[in-house]
């Protein structure tokens, strides 16, 4: 039986429910967010004097995507119905969804974009050279929410194989707390999450209108009882200085690193994340790991 409620933060509370029925409720949930978020004005259309729902109402969302509106309004009901890409491709162009947007909702839908766009869209050229050019030291692009937008071999190395996790799973949070690989690379743990949860609940609260976050934290509750229950403590931090942090690689070993964020673009929406080595052993591993990173980039073009 499937039982909603709504918790004290606001967060749907999913019980004994399947995990395409959470998909099916947290897709229904981000299409209304997405709706409410545009105005009339925005898509030509006339407010009228008694208009009471905030953003667009369903049928006109129907009516722009060109669906039909019984079939939509059962989406936002988190029915169980299917959906194509063509449908979805649609409904990204009308509720103005960005990259990231549009593939989470591709990802919620469970069915492959055929059109996607490319994943660090947001970061420059330039700026990709910048991560290049900081090898062997590992560096990476994040946002406020800790979206992985763009790293070099060294970092995507250090944890695990970034690449090899899908594009909408690229966030520390969500890898810290459920990616068992990611998980045992950082010693100190236990610390490591407590602080991030802190400064996660710091930055929401800086964005408490940004559905980005409210979906963010509404899969943390659902995938970790561990970030449950810190998540609860209403722990909250608003930056750290430059900071020791240790790690533990499986073929190079320990590495010891001072960790520095530079914040980037408008609004802090973005910081360039830099781990330097604090000793020379350190400086030598990373250069090993750098080596691995390099070897395992080659390897498909050789093959």
């Amino acid at each position: 039986m499937t039982t909603m409620t709504q918790d004290v933060r606001g967060i749907p509370a999913i019980q004994d429910v399947r995990p395409t029925e959470i998909r099916r409720h947290e897709l229904a949930g981000f299409l209304r967010s997405r709706r409410e978020r545009i105005t009339p004005e925005d898509v030509g259309l006339p407010r009228g004097p008694r208009r009471r729902t905030p953003g667009l109402r369903r049928e006109e969302v129907a009516h722009l995507s060109a669906v039909g509106v019984t079939w939509y309004t059962w989406l936002e009901q988190a029915r169980d119905i299917q959906v194509s890409a063509q449908v979805l491709d649609a409904l990204a162009r009308t509720l103005r969804l960005d990259a990231g947007e549009r593939t989470h909702l591709f990802g919620l839908a469970g069915v492959i974009d055929p059109s996607p766009v490319p994943g660090c869209a947001r970061v420059t050229p330039e700026l990709q050279d910048v991560l290049r050019q900081l090898e062997p030291y590992p560096a990476s692009v994040q946002n406020s929410k800790y979206d992985i937008l763009a790293y070099n071999r060294t970092y995507g190395e250090l944890f695990c194989d970034l690449d090899a996790v899908p594009v909408e799973d690229r966030n520390m949070l969500l890898l810290a707390f459920t990616n068992e690989q990611w998980r045992s690379s950082v010693v100190h743990l236990d610390e490591v999450l407590r602080t991030m949860t802190a400064k996660f609940r710091a930055a929401m609260a800086d964005n408490i209108g940004g559905s980005g976050f409210k979906v963010l934290l509404k899969r943390l509750l659902d995938e970790s009882d561990e970030f449950g229950a810190l998540w609860e403590r209403y722990e909250v931090l608003r930056s750290v200085d430059s900071r020791t942090k240790y790690f533990r690689h499986p073929v190079v070993g320990p590495v010891t690193v001072a960790h520095t964020d530079l914040w980037i673009g408008r609004n802090g929406a973005a910081r360039l994340v830099t781990y330097t080595p604090a000793d020379d052993e350190s400086r030598d591993r990373l250069e090993r790991l750098q080596a691995l990173a390099t070897a395992r980039a080659q390897a498909p073009a050789e093959a």
